[in-house]
Formats: C-alpha cells, sequence, structure tokens
C-alpha cells in the first residue's frame, strides 16, 4: 500500500541515507577502540548516528577530546575506500526543489563535503554538521537548526533517516520520520512513521507552478 506525506521541506541524514559510508566508519573506529583498549562492538552499538565528540566525550573522557575527533574525522575523511552514493539517492535530490532539502549529519563539515563530493551529490544550500550545534542527535537541536535555516515550520518537515538516534531526534524536534534500513535492522527503526528497504522507494512531486506549494512523497 502507497504512504503519502505531505510537506515544505525534506532533511536528510547523510552517513546510511544518502552515502554508503558504513565499511570506512566501521572500519575507523575499530582502529580508535583497538588503540585505546576499547570494545569495538559496545562502541558500534552507540557510535552510529552520533557526533564523534560525544562519543569520544563518553567512552575516552581521559583523553584530549578535539585532538581525538580531529584524528578520528581525518582518518574518516581519508578512507575511502567502499564509500559510494547509496542506490536512488543522486535520482531524489535531483526530483526536489533547490531550497526545499536539506542534510543534517553527525559528522564535520569537512567529512561531509567529501563525502558529498564522493557521491556526486551537490552541497545543498542548507548543510547542517557537527560544527553548527551545541547538542548532537539524539538532540533535536540538528534537525531544528536545519528547519530554521531552511525557513520552515519543524512540523512541516519530513526526516529521513537510518539511525535511531536520529529518529529520535527528529521527534523531539516535531517532525515526522521515513527510516531507511541500510544500518539497523527494521525492528530497530519502528518508532518511525515509515520504513523502506531503499530511496527507490521514494518518490517526490510539486507543483512548481505555485510558490510555496507542498511537497507530496509517495512511498510505494
Amino acid at each position: 500500500m502507497t504512504q503519502l506525506f505531505r510537506c515544505s521541506a525534506i532533511l536528510f541524514d547523510l552517513d546510511g541515507v544518502l552515502v554508503d559510508s558504513t565499511h570506512s566508519v566501521t572500519r575507523q573506529w575499530r582502529i580508535w577502540a583497538n588503540e585505546n583498549n576499547l570494545d569495538s562492538a559496545r562502541l558500534l552499538e552507540i557510535a552510529h548516528g552520533r557526533r564523534t565528540i560525544e562519543v569520544v566525550q563518553l567512552l575516552t573522557p581521559h583523553l584530549a577530546t578535539a585532538d581525538e575527533v580531529a584524528k578520528i574525522e581525518q582518518r574518516e575523511a581519508a578512507d575511502t575506500e567502499g564509500v559510494r552514493v547509496m542506490p536512488g539517492a543522486a535520482e531524489l535530490v535531483a526530483s526536489i526543489p533547490n531550497g526545499r532539502w536539506g542534510v543534517v549529519t553527525s559528522g564535520t563539515r569537512h567529512l561531509a563535503t567529501s563525502r558529498l563530493g564522493l557521491a556526486n551529490i551537490p552541497i545543498p544550500v542548507v548543510l547542517i554538521s557537527a560544527d553548527d550545534v551545541v547538542e548532537g542527535k539524539p538532540n533535536p537541536e540538528p534537525y531544528l537548526k536545519g528547519a530554521q535555516r531552511l525557513g520552515v515550520d519543524p512540523s512541516e518537515c519530513v526526516v529521513i533517516e537510518d539511525a535511531p538516534a536520529g529518529i529520535l531526534a527528529a521527534h523531539a524536534g516535531g517532525m515526522k520520520v521515513i527510516a531507511l534500513a541500510s544500518t539497523y535492522p527494521v525492528a530497530d527503526l519502528r518508532e518511525a512513521e515509515a520504513v523502506v528497504q531503499s530511496l527507490t522507494q521514494i518518490h517526490v512531486s510539486f507543483d512548481g507552478a505555485r510558490r510555496g506549494q507542498a511537497l507530496e512523497i509517495s512511498i510505494l
């Protein structure tokens, strides 16, 4: 059965949604975990969807946070093996009018722009990164800032996410969520209003002749 959503703007998470960077992220977090005698499985359970600074502060409060964050982010940006565009991502963003979509990521701006470039996805007018917020996901601040910069009410935004932390953040901001089961199993994403296996299931249409016309999202 087709599901329909109407909204003024769409906010995308980046890693696991527009760009498949799972192998790179996992590799670099495991390397860092081994360097610091941490349980890599536990680390990966909490790292996806969260800012690097918050993971470092939580697991290694005794280390120099800024130095560790810079090290991890630089390594991830340089590790491009296996990083690719998610199926349907380029076509989906191309179907949305400029100024009606943005990216909200837990990575730094440098990392985000590097990955968008690798995926050949245009950098949107609104890109909220770890550098732009005080509190990361699951706090709603990143998504609320994305809505604010797009000039729309949070309740008029639909978020596309792949992680429970991001779903919590969007809901806390009053937004509906379409979850992509790319990083987590469907069972972990059931708080979302809809779950898809691929972005190719999502289609966006609008009446370009009418200014301010709502976007219509259909899930097939």
